[in-house]
């Protein structure tokens, strides 16, 4: 590793449970319809976790695909970061539960709560624990399992959500083939994505996040892009946080990547909330709709309200 100066995604992978629940399914819990909810979300289906499948479950199973995709095994890795918002337990963490499922030996195990924006927080930490030294190779996974979470008989919510994990495996390279992040929040809105309570209950104010994700995001990622040494029309791919198609598209044009492939996992599988990232990521490369080296935009935001941002590199 002497002398490396950057990282780089090696591999990814994904996992969503067999259940699937679609809108049809919906209108048998509450007052809504297929058409009312594509119109207004863009989603038709999402997977539901079983109550024996724990969110660590869904990690476990997305780093060991990520794992394979690399061709390593699980003592290669020494660091396990787990980005989550619904975590049951305090203790053990997300991340040590990841790593005894997965057989691991001796890694650091932490958990991120930054939501939404979980996974490209915990990507840019990777990053920087890598390029210094700290961590020789790390398995970073976004995870939750937000039906765990939801008020089935609000129909503003229910609809929306659905469970599943995604991961990366990152490791040292010559070159810094994860680009700068750019994150932040904005605390005054940190109202507008909650999950609260005992039990806990996620709620959120839709329009004010639709109201700043289309205002004021698309100039924070050409920024992104700017750090990265690349303008919009550079990328060959933008995955955001999948919360609503209704701000995907509209963000993605608004960003300026007339040449990019725009990832619309949310139709297929919901608001994985930290999951949504990676999950639609690795499905975009599972796919072939992006090849070894093309750059890619990921940008995640929800929660607190959080944001963060990074250009990568295909694996």
């Amino acid at each position: 590793m002497t002398g490396m100066r950057g990282s780089r995604l090696v591999a990814v992978g994904h996992y969503q449970p067999a259940k699937m629940l679609t809108n049809a399914d919906l209108a048998e819990l509450v007052d809504t319809s297929d058409e009312w909810i594509s119109s207004r979300v863009g989603i038709r289906t999402r997977h539901v976790a079983g109550p024996d499948e724990p969110v660590d479950e869904l990690a476990a199973h997305a780093g060991a695909k990520a794992l394979a995709g690399a061709g390593l095994t699980p003592a290669d890795i020494d660091l396990v970061l787990v980005a989550t918002s619904t975590a049951i337990d305090r203790s053990p963490n997300t991340a040590a539960r990841v790593a005894a499922r997965l057989g691991m030996a001796s890694p650091a195990v932490l958990d991120l709560n930054v939501v939404c924006a979980g996974f490209t927080h915990a990507l840019a930490t990777a990053d920087s624990l890598v390029r210094t030294g700290t961590a020789r190779r790390a398995l970073v996974i976004g995870a939750d399992k937000m039906t765990a979470v939801t008020d089935w008989t609000d129909r503003s919510t229910c609809v929306l959500v659905g469970d599943g994990a995604g991961a990366a495996v990152v490791e040292a390279s010559e070159e810094a083939l994860i680009g700068p992040v750019l994150w932040g929040s904005v605390p005054e809105m940190g109202h507008a994505v909650r999950i609260e309570g005992t039990p806990p209950v996620f709620a959120q104010e839709g329009q004010s996040v639709y109201r700043w994700a289309t205002t004021q995001l698309p100039p924070i990622a050409r920024q992104v892009c700017e750090r990265a040494g690349l303008t919009p029309e550079d990328l060959a791919a933008v995955v955001l946080h999948q919360a609503n198609l209704r701000i995907i598209e509209p963000v993605a044009r608004k960003i300026g990547a007339v040449n990019a492939v725009i990832a619309r996992d949310v139709v297929e599988s919901g608001n994985t909330s930290a999951a949504s990232i990676p999950l639609a990521l690795s499905k975009l490369v599972e796919r072939g709709e992006i090849t070894t080296g093309d750059p890619v935009l990921l940008f995640g935001f929800g929660g607190n309200l959080s944001y963060a941002g990074q250009v990568v590199r295909c694996p």
